[in-house]
């Protein structure tokens, strides 16, 4: 029995030192670090530009609520803001397109306006000059009474401090159209600008610029004469104002543009385009002008219609050797959730380097809208969450605020060197833990402030005070499907 116990005692002895060489067994072992499904660099040494702002079209949605106020705080403040029995954060949006508006009803020479058959009522936009038998704006060829909502809405966002405004055309006036129709040619490939009304296009827009400039107390900072004019989809049976320019006819209205402009006075008024549908369509656009046309074009715009996809790094690269700065100046999606709509901004962040971004009609039906919306009715049917992934972006990456290098493109980072606070928007696909490092930048003292928003769970823009400081890293666990924002206060780089 003795010697039964021995070998059992020496056996046991063996499994525990097998054990604690294992570290199965030993208390005192170092901890293991922890694993990190993604190491992220913030870079201050490498900087993307100023941020401008962040905006959206009025067109359609002005004409319908252009006299809301509390749509306009949703839009255009970052005050918590009641709506619909709710309480929700303002967006903060500085940058304003006004849609210089196609149709009226009168006639001209006995001609009348073509309508599409399918063409919704509040998608046509009342337009100022009446039959371009006048130029002079206070002749009776000119209505400024009309379009009263979406100007209404316009006054909105200037009186709550939106301090960009462009101007910009989906169609020149009917009347201007080869078909008189405003949506389109008849199979959306053939320019339906009548060569005749080339002058009196340009003269359109500039005279708009003028007259909101000493009439409606508005300086519009940029104007567009162009909306997707490569794409083939403007057709006179279509849904809303369009028309297709080919890029040969965008040659020629861009100096015609500059030209009335400096006539009126508004010499300083720069010229944008062109706001085609597409990265990949932009760049040949852009690599279609001569020297001569991109001299008078002061800012380059482009839709994000590719989604994921487009050759962004490379448009950024040609515009940005030619001097000239980038702006997304549309983007709209179906998915009510954002989660797409914020891996388009990270990419868009991450390659295309934009000085600001714009969404299409913030109020739209299904997920494309922020808020679910019955135009045709006026009617609000919910909130999608969309909206406070769009709050995760925009109420903390601010007008002047430094966008910096980032090696992760799910992370976007933004430094406010006033207040000396840096700002990382984080978005998880299949969640985790992630580190991120700010080794580099001369001092991070903290607090760290959160919110999160999770499009597929119950978390809308929540904040939270629960991430501390490790040294100069943060180490965070990410829900799958979420949008964080952090801002890290005492920065410098």
């Amino acid at each position: 029995m003795l010697l039964i116990s021995a070998i059992c005692l020496r056996f046991l002895s063996f499994l525990c030192l097998a054990f604690s060489i294992l570290g199965l067994l030993s208390p005192l072992r170092a901890e293991e670090p922890p694993v990190f499904n993604r190491v992220v660099q913030i870079d201050p040494t490498i900087k993307h530009g100023t941020w401008k702002g962040w905006g959206t079209s009025l067109c359609w949605d002005g004409n319908v609520f252009g006299n809301r106020d509390d749509l306009a705080d949703l839009l255009f403040t970052t005050k918590i803001v009641p709506f619909e029995g709710q309480k929700l954060p303002g967006l903060g949006m500085n940058i304003v397109r006004y849609n210089a508006g196609a149709c009226s009803w009168n006639e001209v020479n006995g001609k009348s306006m073509g309508v599409s058959k399918i063409i919704f009522p509040f998608r046509h936009i009342q337009g100022f000059w009446l039959d371009g038998k006048n130029s002079d704006p206070h002749s009776s060829s000119w209505n400024w009474k009309a379009d009263k909502k979406q100007r209404s809405m316009l006054k909105k966002a200037h009186d709550r401090g939106a301090n960009y405004f462009e101007l910009f055309s989906n169609s020149p006036m009917w009347w201007m159209c080869k078909n008189l129709n405003p949506s389109g040619s008849a199979d959306g490939k053939g320019d339906n600008l009548a060569p005749e009304f080339k002058e009196a296009f340009a003269t359109y827009l500039a005279t708009i610029a003028k007259q909101s400039k000493d009439d409606w107390g508005i300086s519009f900072t940029s104007v567009e004469p162009f909306n997707e004019p490569s794409s083939d989809y403007w057709k006179a049976n279509g849904k809303q104002e369009g028309c297709h320019f080919s890029r040969s006819l965008q040659a020629e209205m861009v100096p015609l543009l500059r030209k009335r402009l400096d006539a009126l006075g508004l010499k300083d008024l720069p010229i944008a385009a062109s706001d085609e549908t597409s990265y990949n369509s932009a760049l040949s656009t852009w690599e279609s002008f001569g020297p001569a046309v991109k001299a008078l074009v002061n800012e380059v715009n482009v839709h994000g219609y590719q989604y994921t996809g487009g050759k962004r790094a490379v448009l950024y690269q040609l515009v940005s050797n030619d001097g000239k700065a980038l702006k997304n100046s549309e983007y709209g999606d179906k998915d009510e959730s954002g989660l797409l709509l914020a891996h388009c901004l990270d990419l868009d962040f991450c390659c295309l380097h934009p000085s600001a971004w714009c969404y299409w009609q913030p109020f739209d039906y299904s997920g494309w809208g922020f808020l679910r919306t019955n135009m045709a009715r006026s009617k609000f049917l919910g909130i999608n969450p969309k909206y406070f992934v769009v709050a995760q972006f925009t109420r903390h990456i601010r007008e002047g605020m430094t966008m910096l290098k980032s090696d992760d493109t799910a992370t976007v980072a933004a430094f406010d060197s006033k207040n000396h606070h840096l700002v990382l928007v984080i978005r998880a696909d299949r969640g985790g833990k992630k580190l991120i490092n700010l080794d580099k930048f001369t001092s991070v003292g903290g607090p760290v402030t959160r919110w999160i928003t999770e499009p597929k769970a119950a978390s809308r823009y929540e904040i939270h005070q629960d991430v501390k400081l490790v040294g100069k890293r943060l180490e965070l666990l990410l829900p799958p499907d979420s949008v964080e924002t952090l801002e890290i206060e005492n920065v410098t780089l």
